[in-house]
């Protein structure tokens, strides 16, 4: 049985968002670096560097917490298409979060991108995940 490496990300980055950690360590794949560079170009993560230990490759991510009047702003990663049961949307009918301020990371057949790309490019995919 394989491991769902996207449910890895969110789960480790909403734990270390909860915990106030700085840092995280994420398991390099080809599907987790398009990823944190999404959420490294839309303003969640502040930094990334890869590192190596013992042959294997990691992601360290700093993320960006954002404060408020009424203390830290939570990221808010919600897992949507899981490997027991896949969610597809067309363009059309991707959807918005709050009103466009968050964003949709779908998987689609020019890779992973975020819901403004695909209904610029007008094409749909798998939603893998929601943010806001």
């Amino acid at each position: 049985m394989g491991r769902d490496t996207i449910a890895d990300i969110i789960t480790s980055i909403r734990n270390a968002d909860m915990g106030k950690n700085r840092t995280v360590r994420i398991a390099s794949t080809n599907i987790t670096e398009n990823i944190v560079k999404i959420l490294l170009r839309e303003g969640f993560l502040e930094n990334v560097r890869k590192h190596q230990e013992n042959k294997k490759y990691f992601l360290v991510s700093t993320l960006r917490h954002r404060r408020t009047k009424k203390g830290i702003y939570r990221t808010v990663l919600k897992r949507i298409s899981r490997p027991g049961l896949r969610i597809y949307s067309n363009y059309q009918r991707i959807p918005k979060i709050l009103g466009g301020m968050g964003i949709v990371i779908l998987s689609t057949s020019r890779g992973i991108i975020t819901d403004r790309e695909a209904r610029l490019e007008r094409i749909g995919g798998e939603v893998l995940c929601y943010i806001w």
